[in-house]
Protein backbone atom coordinates (compact mmCIF):
# COMPACT_ATOMS: atom_id res chain seq x y z
CA UNK A 1 0.00 0.00 0.00
CA UNK A 2 1.45 3.10 -0.54
CA UNK A 3 1.54 5.51 2.02
CA UNK A 4 2.36 8.50 0.42
CA UNK A 5 -1.70 8.52 -0.60
CA UNK A 6 -2.88 9.19 2.70
CA UNK A 7 -3.20 12.95 4.12
CA UNK A 8 -4.01 15.01 6.73
CA UNK A 9 -5.99 17.76 4.85
CA UNK A 10 -5.89 21.33 6.07
CA UNK A 11 -8.56 23.17 8.42
CA UNK A 12 -10.02 25.14 5.70
CA UNK A 13 -10.97 21.19 4.22
CA UNK A 14 -12.87 20.75 7.63
CA UNK A 15 -14.75 24.04 7.49
CA UNK A 16 -16.04 23.71 3.92
CA UNK A 17 -19.33 23.31 3.27
CA UNK A 18 -19.06 20.70 1.17
CA UNK A 19 -17.64 19.11 3.97
CA UNK A 20 -20.33 19.80 6.25
CA UNK A 21 -23.26 18.69 4.14
CA UNK A 22 -21.51 15.32 3.78
CA UNK A 23 -21.03 14.92 7.75
CA UNK A 24 -24.68 16.00 7.67
CA UNK A 25 -25.33 13.25 5.08
CA UNK A 26 -24.01 10.89 7.43
CA UNK A 27 -25.38 11.58 10.01
CA UNK A 28 -28.80 11.46 8.97
CA UNK A 29 -27.48 7.78 7.30
CA UNK A 30 -26.63 6.52 10.42
CA UNK A 31 -29.65 7.69 12.09
CA UNK A 32 -31.97 5.90 10.05
CA UNK A 33 -29.25 2.70 9.91
CA UNK A 34 -29.51 2.76 13.55
CA UNK A 35 -33.25 3.40 13.90
CA UNK A 36 -34.48 1.32 11.32
CA UNK A 37 -32.16 -1.82 12.21
CA UNK A 38 -32.42 -1.72 15.99
CA UNK A 39 -36.00 -0.68 16.17
CA UNK A 40 -37.19 -3.40 13.70
CA UNK A 41 -34.94 -5.89 16.07
CA UNK A 42 -37.35 -4.42 19.37
CA UNK A 43 -40.51 -4.61 17.52
CA UNK A 44 -40.06 -7.86 16.18
CA UNK A 45 -38.76 -9.09 19.81
CA UNK A 46 -41.83 -7.32 21.30
CA UNK A 47 -44.75 -9.05 18.96
CA UNK A 48 -43.58 -12.09 18.78
CA UNK A 49 -42.57 -12.83 22.42
CA UNK A 50 -39.22 -13.70 22.61
CA UNK A 51 -39.41 -15.45 19.10
CA UNK A 52 -36.39 -13.48 17.53
CA UNK A 53 -33.58 -16.19 18.46
CA UNK A 54 -35.46 -18.33 16.72
CA UNK A 55 -33.99 -18.93 12.89
CA UNK A 56 -37.02 -16.87 11.18
CA UNK A 57 -36.50 -14.14 13.55
CA UNK A 58 -32.74 -14.21 12.75
CA UNK A 59 -33.58 -13.95 9.35
CA UNK A 60 -36.12 -11.46 9.88
CA UNK A 61 -33.63 -8.96 11.67
CA UNK A 62 -30.97 -9.58 9.19
CA UNK A 63 -33.56 -8.40 6.16
CA UNK A 64 -34.47 -5.47 8.44
CA UNK A 65 -31.26 -4.17 8.98
CA UNK A 66 -30.32 -5.02 5.12
CA UNK A 67 -32.85 -2.82 3.99
CA UNK A 68 -32.19 -0.07 6.77
CA UNK A 69 -28.40 -0.10 5.09
CA UNK A 70 -29.56 0.45 1.83
CA UNK A 71 -31.85 3.03 2.22
CA UNK A 72 -28.83 4.77 4.45
CA UNK A 73 -26.28 4.36 1.89
CA UNK A 74 -28.81 5.20 -0.80
CA UNK A 75 -29.52 8.26 1.14
CA UNK A 76 -25.36 9.78 1.29
CA UNK A 77 -23.98 7.86 -1.48
CA UNK A 78 -23.74 11.15 -3.80
CA UNK A 79 -22.65 13.23 -0.93
CA UNK A 80 -20.46 11.64 1.60
CA UNK A 81 -19.81 7.55 -0.17
CA UNK A 82 -22.66 6.94 2.09
CA UNK A 83 -19.96 5.39 4.41
CA UNK A 84 -22.60 4.68 7.77
CA UNK A 85 -19.41 3.27 9.51
CA UNK A 86 -16.76 4.59 11.05
CA UNK A 87 -14.71 1.50 10.52
CA UNK A 88 -15.62 2.30 6.21
CA UNK A 89 -14.79 5.84 6.98
CA UNK A 90 -11.23 4.32 8.76
CA UNK A 91 -10.90 2.55 5.05
CA UNK A 92 -11.48 5.53 2.94
CA UNK A 93 -9.32 7.25 4.91
CA UNK A 94 -5.80 4.34 4.65
CA UNK A 95 -6.66 4.25 0.94
CA UNK A 96 -6.08 7.70 0.52
CA UNK A 97 -10.06 8.17 -0.77
CA UNK A 98 -10.25 11.19 1.82
CA UNK A 99 -8.21 12.88 4.35
CA UNK A 100 -7.87 12.77 8.33
CA UNK A 101 -10.23 15.85 8.73
CA UNK A 102 -12.75 14.40 6.66
CA UNK A 103 -12.38 10.92 8.26
CA UNK A 104 -13.04 13.18 11.67
CA UNK A 105 -15.18 15.22 10.45
CA UNK A 106 -17.77 12.00 9.15
CA UNK A 107 -16.85 9.71 12.76
CA UNK A 108 -18.30 12.37 14.76
CA UNK A 109 -21.28 12.74 12.70
CA UNK A 110 -22.01 8.93 12.88
CA UNK A 111 -21.42 8.60 16.27
CA UNK A 112 -23.78 11.44 17.12
CA UNK A 113 -26.49 9.93 14.52
CA UNK A 114 -25.96 6.60 16.09
CA UNK A 115 -26.15 8.67 19.59
CA UNK A 116 -29.87 10.40 18.47
CA UNK A 117 -30.79 7.39 17.27
CA UNK A 118 -30.56 5.53 20.25
CA UNK A 119 -32.50 7.93 22.23
CA UNK A 120 -35.13 8.24 19.28
CA UNK A 121 -35.68 4.82 19.87
CA UNK A 122 -35.86 5.42 23.62
CA UNK A 123 -38.15 7.96 23.72
CA UNK A 124 -40.40 6.50 20.97
CA UNK A 125 -40.58 3.16 22.74
CA UNK A 126 -41.35 4.73 26.39
CA UNK A 127 -37.78 3.16 27.52
CA UNK A 128 -38.40 -0.39 26.51
CA UNK A 129 -35.47 -2.37 26.97
CA UNK A 130 -34.13 -4.99 23.95
CA UNK A 131 -34.50 -7.67 25.24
Amino acid sequence: MPINRIAVGTTDEARHPNTLKAGLAEFISTLIFVFAGQGSGMAFAKLTAGAANTPAGLVAASIAHAFALFVAVAVGANISGGHVNPAVTFGAFVGGNITLLNGIVYWIAQLLGSTCACLLLKFSTGGMDYI
